[in-house]
């Protein structure tokens, strides 16, 4: 079983959804993390992510790159062609107060 940190659904949400109106970066991020699970990097294509969130290839091209830009992702390719690998970043992770 998963669990979903808080900060999620209380600060992120919110934010990506309200106040960048992105609630396809907010999908993004979850489908991202949720394959993430275990793994340093995950391996996808636009064309991957579309079609497994159900978003178009141009909304998850666009929500990627809020998420590079906002810093909540990393992304490293072996070459310009190459199909990209993303990390899920969590920059609130040492700075919540417990």
């Amino acid at each position: 079983m998963t669990t979903l940190d808080p900060y999620f659904i209380d600060v992120l949400m919110p934010d990506l959804v309200g106040h960048e109106r992105s609630p396809a970066a907010f999908v993004i991020y979850l489908y991202l993390w949720r394959r993430m699970e275990g793994r340093r990097a995950v391996q996808a294509s636009y064309a991957t992510i579309a079609l497994d969130t159900g978003l178009s290839r141009i909304t998850a091209q666009r929500a990627i790159a809020l998420l590079l830009r906002r810093r909540l992702l990393s992304v490293e390719s072996d070459s310009p062609t190459a199909v990209p690998k993303y990390t899920v970043l969590r920059p609130w992770i040492g700075r919540m107060p417990r």
